[in-house]
């Protein structure tokens, strides 16, 4: 029995759309009649991932079996562990997630899993089916639990891994969405000044005689170049963002970007704490579901965003592969904070490696909430200050003219 996504009309006429188990296409248009629904299409749900590998991009993400994100994720796997943990066999309690899934996308993956368990595959091998879904850490732990029994706990330790992880890009997001906002703001109201509201008010000094005063002749030709190119900046910025990104497509090009992010002196600390904190979280969760060492390094290294972190962290994986301590292998990579090399080697010594990983991470997502709390709470002033600046300069260019033809009166 597998997945199938319909598409039909219903009896005012609607289309409405949805997904079906059943043996074949027939099956599911014989089960739609009875439900007094008309088919106008029916797929199956496991045919997006079975396309061309030639196709255009455009569509990769449907050869992949689509997405879901850290929420539906976390709340997926939730419901996942309690079924499985109240003893529902493994085919029934995806049917069941799969239900209680409002997203289509959601249910159809579930089903789709579903079906491939059903064929004889293990919960690993059908979360393989569908990798844009299900990356490798995750279908690495499912894995090690079914090796060893004990899928319904490994289960809930990725629901909390991925709710953790969820709430901390949530806490980053909102950190940063006030000042973004604000200097946003300030910008385009600067530029609307500069665009309609200077032209107006300088226009009148213009027609005299007398030699305006530099910052009115500033604001002048400043306000002239936002009316005459502000459109023509604002296109080539946007085509700049675009080639920049086109450049990084580059494996060469990208390393160099990511190594000078790495050198930038607040930037680069701030990427070192994320990438660290992620490496050290995800190694934590593997080492304690019984994947091997050497193997939960290759994985944790994936999680890292940053092209330098993740060849140091191959690095410390051949080290340890060649008999070197992971603390050792750690420190001579250079690129990891002293505090997670010492906790390391606090647990390789006392056998509580998992248990000082996961301090790690903690100690790491506290630094990070510090320095993001300390950058946003100088980033808000600074730009209400730039704001106040610029209006202030802008009113003194206006004012400047009129002062002098008041003195000469």
């Amino acid at each position: 029995m597998g997945a199938y996504s319909y598409r039909a009309l219903n009896e005012v006429g609607k289309t409405v759309k949805g997904i079906l188990e059943g043996d074949s296409e027939r099956q599911v248009r014989s089960l739609l009649r009875s439900k007094k629904l008309k088919p106008l299409e029916v797929t199956s749900a496991g045919s997006h991932s079975r396309g061309d590998a030639s196709g255009s991009t455009l569509f990769a993400w449907r050869r992949r079996g689509g997405r879901l994100n850290a929420r539906d994720l976390s709340l997926i796997t939730r419901q996942l562990a309690s079924l499985v943990k109240s003893g529902l066999p493994l085919d029934e309690a995806l049917q069941a997630t799969a239900k209680q899934q409002q997203k289509p996308n959601s249910k159809r993956i579930l089903l789709q899993v579903r079906a491939k368990v059903l064929e004889g595959l293990s919960l690993a091998q059908a979360l393989g089916e569908v990798p844009g879904a299900f990356d490798n850490m995750y279908r690495a732990m499912v894995r090690a639990g079914e090796s060893s029994g004990f899928l319904a706990p490994v289960l809930e330790r990725l629901a909390d891994y991925t709710q953790n992880s969820q709430q901390v890009q949530q806490r980053l997001k909102t950190a940063m969405i006030y000042p973004l906002v604000l200097l946003s703001i300030s910008i385009g109201v600067i530029g609307l000044l500069m665009a309609f509201v200077v032209p107006q008010l300088v226009g009148i000094f213009q027609h005299t005689d007398r030699a305006l005063p530099v910052l009115t002749q500033v604001l002048i030709a400043s306000s002239d170049f936002v009316v005459n190119y502000g459109v023509y900046c604002l296109a080539g910025f946007v085509a700049l963002i675009f080639g920049f990104r086109r450049m990084l497509r580059h494996e060469g090009r990208l390393r160099r970007w990511h190594q000078f992010k790495l050198r930038m002196p607040v930037l680069g600390n701030l990427i070192l704490q994320i990438d660290s904190a992620r490496f050290a979280a995800t190694l934590s969760l593997l080492s304690s579901s019984g994947v091997p060492l050497l193997q939960a390094l290759k994985i944790s290294g994936q999680v890292m965003t940053n092209k330098i972190m993740q060849e140091s962290c191959e690095q410390v994986a051949e080290a340890v592969q060649e008999g070197s301590s992971l603390h050792r292998a750690l420190e001579n990579a250079g690129c990891f904070p002293p505090l997670l090399v010492q906790l390391v080697a606090s647990g390789e010594t006392n056998g509580t490696l998992p248990e000082q990983l996961n301090n790690a991470a903690q100690d790491q997502e506290r630094e990070l909430e510090m320095m993001l709390g300390v950058a946003m709470g100088l980033l808000e002033p600074a730009t209400v200050v730039f704001m106040g600046a610029a209006v202030c300069l802008i009113v003194m260019a206006i004012l400047m003219p009129i002062f002098e033809m008041n003195t000469l009166i």
